[in-house]
């Protein structure tokens, strides 16, 4: 990446925070709530760690970090920590902090980031899991912000923070009341909107666009990309496969798009 972050960083566009909360208050795992702590984003409130972990390791070295941001911490019996989790493994730690506000979409498409805008759209993705993982991929290759819709979307439940593993104290997320009406004005400000379709004639490889300006969309757990949505899209493509599964998952597949995007942008910088 050039100007705003460079690969080994990921720089916030001025203003990016809008008014709608997308959640994100409970935070639980290492990766997670350490980043809370480093980035600074938003207030954390309060750290709780597993009595049986806070001497040694990453729970020690997460309840150091909180003290030295003045982040009150309470230690734990593991049964009381399990129970305040809502994750399946916190691994003895569990954070509260404001909720994350959404991004103004205007805002994120007139970022100044020194390269052209690079988005991932999703359209009705729900699980959290997958969303969680979408976005710590996407802030690893280089995107600029991720668009989901306010209704029928997976939003920042601590199961999807969680698999975002930091991402979300980083990577502008805009909510907005529908992905086609985005879409359109997407494309209205130049920017190529690529569709995810297991049935398109195009594949991925041979795609011109992708070191463009470029939204990346991607549909729903099985039923994929709705109708007004994959109409809306300028380009659909598929992601070649062989084998006897049908389709990758929409995390899977946002790994591979996201990345082919990055190589072709940063490919020949990534090997200088």
């Amino acid at each position: 990446m050039s100007s705003g972050g460079g690969r080994g960083g990921h720089r916030r566009p001025s203003g990016w925070t809008g008014g709608d909360f997308l959640g994100g208050d409970q935070v639980e795992g290492h990766h997670a709530v350490g980043e809370l702590l480093r980035a600074g984003r938003r207030r954390a409130l309060r750290v709780w760690a597993s009595s049986a972990q806070a001497e040694r390791g990453p729970v020690a070295e997460l309840v150091a970090l909180a003290g030295r941001r003045g982040v009150p911490v309470a230690l734990k019996a593991p049964e009381a920590l399990a129970s305040a989790a809502q994750t399946a493994a916190p691994q003895g730690v569990v954070a509260w902090a404001e909720p994350v506000r959404s991004a103004d979409l205007d805002l994120l498409v007139a970022a100044e980031t020194g390269h052209p805008p690079f988005l991932v759209c999703l359209d009705g993705v729900t699980d959290p899991g997958n969303f969680g993982s979408v976005l710590r991929t996407a802030l690893c290759a280089g995107v600029d912000g991720v668009v989901v819709g306010r209704h029928r979307s997976a939003l920042l439940t601590p199961a999807a923070v969680k698999a975002a593993a930091g991402a979300v104290e980083h990577l502008p997320v805009a909510a907005v009341p529908g992905v086609p009406a985005a879409l359109a004005r997407l494309s209205s400000a130049g920017i190529w909107c690529v569709g995810l379709d297991a049935g398109a004639s195009a594949d991925i490889w041979s795609t011109p666009v992708l070191g463009d300006a470029v939204a990346l969309v991607m549909g729903a757990e099985g039923r994929g990309l709705s109708p007004l949505a994959a109409r809306r899209c300028d380009t659909l493509v598929r992601i070649p496969q062989s084998g006897l599964l049908g389709s990758l998952n929409v995390a899977a597949a946002a790994a591979v798009a996201c990345f082919e995007v990055a190589r072709r942008r940063y490919g020949a910088e990534s090997r200088a």
